[in-house]
């Protein structure tokens, strides 16, 4: 299968052409308008003149070679074609014809035909049930809908997952000024996938950014590999994935289960991966757009210049959502812009130069020299709308762009252009754009922040490459053979221990004499903990005593807990811990991406706080460390109110090793939970445990 065949043929035969198609004339359009420089042939079986051309009968009456068979024929048909075209030689298909498996049990079976005989015959397919694609950046455009006016060539590659919003995306993204390099509407994916596009792109020179809406990821182990690849060449990839259900993880026994849900686990994925997740299909374009404009932005500390004192609260606000920063200017930033900024206006970032720009035209571009300047600032975002209107004269305007473009182009560090609202780009702010290097325009300051951010967080994601060598050492675990179901937390205890976890002492008593015992050997106060197996939830049963001060509690205990649980195989005795924070630990198998780690304020609160943060393993401390900072609750870590700080280095190796241990325990396991994991200072234990096997 060669991708990049597909995508730059130089001969297309459009099988089953008809004037009664809209989709044939479309393409056959698309083709003749956007500069296809090969011989597009049409293939129809009546022959005769289609679309004011003769059409052949059959490709095999083509009189010379063809790179791409764009097929519009029926269902029934398609594998005919196929056949038909393997013969010729012909390696490279798009196939617009719907009725696949998206249609049901015979169209899943016709789609079945179609993927064994492309592999069989090392074929390469682009759909069923797709409108093909846009390679704006070599003048091929066999699409099956009105490609809109003018077709703007630029460095986005674009990757759908639906028909229907292609024309859609490309029309805003043209509105917008983006260019594309490549757009591809996929199908089903039946030979050629999302992950197939991604790796063409990241090694195709014309594509600086890749720009994705998603309504699966189909195999998320190729998905990840192509993202890395991209993080790895310096290729941001923006993507859009739709279905924000929160599914339940099938491993509903641990707390765990309750918190991971199926695109909790995608969203973590994502970010660790350096993709850029976006909210909606305009910041999937003004994002991409401008990464493809900027590039990295080298770190969150933003200087904002404006012509408005209202802008500059909406851009502060928006700063603190995005996690960037709007630090005070250097001391000499405020001296010089004194001498500029007229005297009714407040020197600070974000700085509002004022409406006095209406008179001194020349007011916004010294500001931004001097905050560009500023030794404390990473990127500048300058506000500034895109001409609309074309002057009579518009030498003066193209001269004023001109200079600013000059200014932007020698500044020392990034600077981000982003309008009020967000607006068309016309055709004279197109034209400025072209004739003085003016810069691409984020749309309004809503997108344009959310672009920022996002373009922060890549680039942080991107200083990261090459991954950190883990700093985890193996766990040698001895996996139980046959090992099925919930296990009661003796076992799962004992199975912490034996790899070397933190674990605190326990001992399984059957009476209640052995009980008070084992009691006497800890020191009061005692905990009692039901054993059963199968038991996932001890307290919501009502089987966990806690603060037993003598031995007569303890008897008691076991009374009442022997006939609160009736399934009882005896009881666990603990030294009573207090102090500390708790935390939940908790592996989850999701069933797409792997065994997932859930970290965050544990104890009986869980599930009413919420407050976790997501890894799909295999994790270190430092990756850890990082997950454990962005907990709504990690200053509980840092000793509030008098506490003692937690010593994070070893809570984080602790947790790293809980997962690696997950990952040891081979595919049988489901969940693997510590809760809670007790810190105290530079103490860490895990004062229960709970793991579940598959059935």
């Amino acid at each position: 299968m060669s991708v990049a065949e597909l995508f730059n043929p130089r001969s297309i035969a459009l099988v089953g052409a008809t004037d009664k198609s809209g989709w044939s004339v479309s393409t056959l359009a698309n083709l003749r308008t956007h500069g296809f420089p090969g011989p597009v042939h049409l293939v129809n079986p009546r022959g005769g003149v289609v679309h004011g051309s003769p059409a052949y009968r059959s490709l095999a009456d083509i009189p010379e070679p063809v790179d791409l068979a764009y097929v519009m024929v029926p269902t029934a048909a398609v594998l005919g074609v196929l056949r038909d075209g393997a013969k010729l030689g012909i390696r490279s298909y798009v196939i617009l014809t719907a009725g696949f498996g998206e249609s049901g049990e015979e169209g899943a079976r016709l789609e079945a035909e179609v993927a064994a005989f492309a592999a069989e015959n090392s074929l390469t397919v682009l759909g069923p049930n797709g409108n093909g694609y846009i390679n704006a950046a070599a003048g091929i455009t066999p699409y099956g809908l009105p490609i809109p006016q003018p077709l703007l060539r630029g460095a986005v590659g674009v990757v759908l997952q639906s028909g229907a919003l292609a024309s859609s995306v490309l029309a805003f993204a043209q509105a917008r000024n983006v260019g594309v390099s490549l757009l591809t509407s996929m199908g089903n994916e039946t030979v050629v996938s999302v992950t197939d596009v991604i790796d063409y792109l990241v090694d195709d020179p014309a594509t600086k950014v890749v720009a994705l809406f998603l309504e699966t990821i189909r195999n998320p182990r190729e998905f990840s590999r192509v993202a890395r690849r991209a993080l790895e060449a310096g290729k941001p990839v923006v993507a859009l994935k739709i279905g924000r259900s929160r599914l339940a993880s099938h491993t509903a026994q641990a707390h765990t289960g309750a918190l991971v849900g199926d695109d909790d686990v995608i969203d973590a994925a994502l970010r660790q991966l350096g993709v850029i997740r976006v909210r909606s299909l305009e910041d999937l374009i003004i994002t991409a757009g401008l990464l493809a404009s900027t590039g990295p932005l080298p770190g969150p500390r933003i200087g904002v210049v404006t012509p408005s004192g209202g802008a500059s609260e909406i851009i502060a606000d928006r700063a603190e959502d995005e996690g960037l920063e709007l630090p005070p200017f250097a001391p000499e930033t405020v001296a010089r812009l004194s001498e500029i900024v007229p005297s009714f206006g407040t020197v600070q970032n974000p700085l509002d130069v004022t409406g006095y720009v209406l008179i001194d035209r020349t007011l916004m571009g010294r500001a931004l020299e001097v905050v560009t300047a500023d030794p404390g600032i990473d990127a500048v975002m300058l506000l500034s709308e895109p001409p609309r209107v074309a002057p009579p004269d518009p030498a003066p305007a193209l001269a004023l762009y001109s200079a600013s473009a000059r200014r932007i182009a020698e500044s020392p560090v990034p600077v981000v252009v982003v309008s009020n609202v967000l607006t068309d780009v016309t055709e004279f702010g197109r034209r400025v754009q072209q004739e003085t290097g003016f810069p691409y325009v984020a749309g309004g300051i809503e997108h344009g922040m959310h672009a920022i951010g996002a373009a922060v967080r890549w680039s942080r994601a991107r200083e990261r490459v090459p991954a950190r060598s883990s700093d985890v050492p193996p766990v040698d675990v001895a996996v139980p053979s046959g090992a099925r179901g919930v296990w009661a937390e003796h076992r799962a205890a004992a199975l912490l221990a034996s790899a070397g976890l933190p674990v605190v002492p326990s001992e399984l008593v059957h009476d209640e004499d052995a009980a008070v015992a084992a009691a006497g050997r800890f020191g009061y106060p005692v905990v009692l903990k039901v054993a059963a197996e199968g038991l996932g939830h001890k307290s919501d049963l009502g089987g966990v005593r806690l603060g037993l001060g003598g031995a007569e509690e303890v008897r008691r205990a076991y009374r009442s807990l022997a006939g609160t649980v009736p399934s009882m195989a005896g009881a666990l005795v603990q030294p009573q811990r207090t102090g500390g924070v708790e935390l939940l630990v908790g592996v989850v198998r999701d069933p797409a991406w792997g065994l997932t780690l859930a970290v965050g304020l544990g104890g009986v609160w869980v599930e009413a706080l919420r407050d976790t943060a997501l890894r799909v393993l295999p994790v270190d401390a430092a990756d850890v460390r990082t997950a454990l900072s962005e907990l709504r609750g990690a200053a509980l870590l840092d000793g509030v109110r008098g506490g003692e700080p937690a010593d994070l280095d070893a809570v984080a190796g602790t947790v790293a090793r809980i997962a690696a241990l997950a990952a040891a325990l081979g595919d049988d396991l489901l969940a693997l939970e510590v809760n809670p994991l007790l810190v105290t200072g530079s103490r860490v234990e895990a004062l229960d445990a709970l793991v579940t096997w598959k059935e």
